[in-house]
């Protein structure tokens, strides 16, 4: 039996089209932010200091253009509801910092650099407002949730609730008082570096408890592999940009810890849902 079939709730086309606008943004940032942290000032939407700040949002975006590729192939709503959501949660506190650092943005700069900075605002109106609209229209479309194929084991759930916590509160602080989480982050975050920072750790944490929620690792077949993803791009960031880690923070130890967890979780989420 397919996921498609038995009566289970599908996974509307209309996400598709804002599925393709958010791959093609997050592609686009990875490459610059990732690969070319160092040239933000000249190639991205706003001057992302220091470049370890650049290379964390671009290994999110690597990340991120994995989650919406996998969950876009999806064909029912409970298979695509975590990857769903936590889009929805990542692009609406995007734009709210966005608008709140609006005089940082490249939008009147010329060159790539402006035409980066409308693209991520285009963006970033478009893709939240479709969202919102797409939830509704999915609430409407009939049948149900399949049966849970493969539970996960309570010390998974455990794992991922505690990530929840730390991720979801870092972000909400990071978000709020960047200023008061910065002497203790592994690097130096300047206010908009540190809510755009917050505004990935903030979907993270929804993301963590949707899984232990959900139970089923078939349902987090995309997230496991969003979670192996994220944690080696941003350890080997570490590595590239050592010179800029304040190793003697207890906050660059704890941030390693949760880099190890979350590469634990989505290997053995991958491992568990091979088994259906």
């Amino acid at each position: 039996m397919t996921d498609a079939a038995g009566g289970w709730r599908p996974l509307h086309r209309g996400w598709r089209p804002l599925f393709a606008l958010f791959l093609v943004l997050t592609l686009v940032a990875s490459i610059v932010l990732y690969v070319l942290s160092d040239r933000t000032d000249d190639l991205f939407a706003w001057t992302v200091l220091p470049p370890i700040s650049a290379a964390f949002l671009g290994g999110g975006y690597a990340a991120g253009f994995v989650l919406v590729a996998l969950t876009a192939r999806e064909r029912t709503w409970a298979a695509a509801r975590i990857g769903t959501v936590t889009i929805f949660v990542f692009a609406t506190a995007t734009l709210a910092v966005t608008l709140g650092h609006l005089d940082r943005f490249h939008l009147d700069r010329g060159g790539a650099a402006a035409g980066a900075a409308w693209l991520w605002l285009v963006v970033y109106v478009v893709v939240p407002t479709g969202m919102a609209a797409m939830f509704v229209v999915q609430a409407r479309v009939p049948g149900t949730d399949p049966p849970v194929r493969v539970p996960l084991p309570p010390w998974l759930v455990g794992l991922l609730l505690a990530q929840a916590v730390v991720l979801a509160a870092s972000g909400v602080a990071l978000l709020a008082v960047p200023q008061r989480i910065a002497p203790g982050w592994p690097w130096a975050l300047t206010p908009l570096t540190g809510r755009a920072v917050g505004a990935w750790c903030l979907p993270l944490g929804v993301a963590a408890v949707l899984a232990a929620r959900e139970r089923d690792a078939w349902r987090l077949r995309a997230a496991a592999v969003t979670y192996v993803v994220l944690a080696v791009l941003h350890a080997i960031a570490l590595v590239r940009f050592r010179g800029d880690v304040r190793w003697d923070q207890w906050g660059t130890w704890a941030y390693l810890v949760v880099l190890a967890s979350m590469a634990v979780a989505g290997i053995q989420g991958r491992a568990l849902a091979r088994r259906a």
